[in-house]
């Protein structure tokens, strides 16, 4: 099987890397790995058929270094660039690059990134759609009186938002007009420093809201949607465990979520993959759009178990000019998947940074289990990255069997030489909260806390 691309090049690392190279290779595309001089020894490296070294460790010098990138696609002959997620992955003028170049960039339009990725923008055009959004002001905010004035329409408490942020980076919360007085001139100044921009926005805080997300794929004419992703298990916004389907949806809701996620894909006549995040009240049942990702997301894979569609694949079809070869009925959700992020951290020490080298490495075996990861024996994990070491995938016949498959994947993983999250998930998966899928965005700090508290009290008790 193939599509029209002849050579990729995979302006990323990690685990990310891994997996693209593998759904190119299996296309019979031939890839190319970019690599930092920390990433020579990598398994991208070891897998892809060719390497172009891209600069040193730093991020910036690398893997956030355009010329570097188009230079490297230019001397292994490439014509198409994968960027993953993080780094350039949502930079639009990055994508117009690539294009300039004479590249394919796999991913949706530079336009089309701009737009979503204004999150002001990104409201209006979704609220244009008929796709509901959360209370919030009509576009950036520049003064604080004008930010008072708005704050008094929405109603406290409320979250000042980066226009450019992303990834639940660049957000405060203001639970009163003291606060907001106090956090306005703070959320400007992160912006400004974090994503080159001081635009900020306001949102009315939603106390019990779950996180859900849509997956979609579009052609540029034609979208489909491939159901939606709970992941609501978040620390300091950031995702810990996902799952699919949410088990917090009637199937009358999730229609209602999915056909808004389609109306709005088709709007913007979006092309690949894309992921389309709201918040949903589980008393009111009602669902906000809060933003759209216009790249591939860490947790794919539960959605590609529960629907038996790669969506890198069909990234990289999409890509190279076909058209979807799927209509909306052709996709069916079968069972329950759940991932389960392992992360170089030590959750008894406030999750600590843990980079080491890899002593032992044991995958668990068995129907249903998938491993997404770029590590081996031997392996030395470097300090420059994100902490992320694997995602451990599993499916079963339904949400109660894919717990049990999760808890015995946990048990049998085995990686040794520096501190990893597999003991939070173990705990995680025998929690009855986590078991009867009673959660919300903030329930999984709070446990932390408690769980900090009780620790405390027995050490002093014993």
């Amino acid at each position: 099987m193939t599509t029209s691309l002849r050579k990729l090049l995979i302006a990323n690392r990690g685990e990310i890397a891994v997996r693209i190279i593998r759904a190119a290779q299996a296309l019979g595309i031939t890839t190319v790995a970019a690599c930092s001089d920390a990433d020579t020894d990598s398994l991208a490296a070891r897998m892809a058929d060719e390497v172009q070294r891209i600069g040193p460790a730093r991020a910036d010098r690398s893997y956030l270094n355009v010329d570097a990138l188009l230079k490297a696609a230019r001397d292994s002959g490439a014509d198409a660039l994968h960027p993953g997620y993080g780094f350039l992955s949502e930079n639009a003028a990055f994508a117009e690059a690539v294009n300039a170049a004479g590249l394919i960039f796999v991913g949706p339009q530079a336009d089309t990134i701009r737009r979503m990725g204004d999150k002001a923008e990104a409201r209006r055009t979704a609220a244009a759609a008929g796709v509901p959004v959360v209370p919030g002001s009509a576009g950036e905010l520049e003064d604080l009186a004008t930010a008072l004035a708005c704050a008094d329409e929405i109603g406290y408490p409320l979250l000042i938002k980066a226009s450019a942020g992303g990834g639940g980076r660049g957000i405060r919360m203001a639970r009163d007009a003291t606060e907001l007085a106090r956090e306005f001139p703070l959320a400007q100044a992160e912006a400004q420093a974090a994503f080159g921009s001081a635009a900020v926005y306001l949102e009315r805080f939603i106390r019990r809201a779950r996180h859900i997300e849509v997956q979609i794929l579009g052609d540029g004419e034609r979208a489909v949607h491939l159901f939606e992703r709970e992941c609501s298990l978040q620390r300091r916004r950031q995702k810990v465990l996902e799952e699919a389907p949410s088990p917090a949806l009637t199937p009358a809701q999730r229609q209602a979520l999915c056909d808004s996620a389609v109306r709005l894909a088709e709007r913007l006549h979006y092309r690949g993959a894309g992921t389309l995040e709201y918040l949903f009240d589980d008393e009111s049942g009602e669902f906000f759009f809060i933003e759209m990702n216009t790249r591939i997301q860490v947790e794919h894979p539960v959605t590609e178990m529960i629907t038996g569609i790669d969506l890198v694949q069909a990234m990289l079809r999409i890509a190279g000019g076909e058209p979807l070869g799927l209509q909306q009925s052709d996709i069916r959700m079968q069972g329950a998947a759940l991932e389960m992020r392992i992360n170089a951290e030590d959750p008894e020490r406030n999750f600590f940074p843990c980079p080491g080298t890899v002593a032992e490495l044991q995958w668990p075996q068995g129907e249903g289990i998938r491993v997404e990861s770029h590590l081996y024996a031997g392996y030395r994990i470097p300090p420059y990255y994100d902490s992320l070491l694997a995602k451990l995938v599993v499916h079963g016949k339904d949400r109660a069997q894919a717990i049990a498959r999760a808890q015995a994947a946990v048990l049998a993983t085995r990686i040794t030489g520096m501190a990893t999250t597999l003991s939070l998930h173990q705990w995680l998966l025998a929690d009855a909260r986590v078991q009867s899928a009673r959660f919300d965005t903030g329930a999984l700090e709070t446990w932390l806390a408690e769980r900090t508290d009780t620790r405390a009290k027995q050490l002093e008790e014993a």
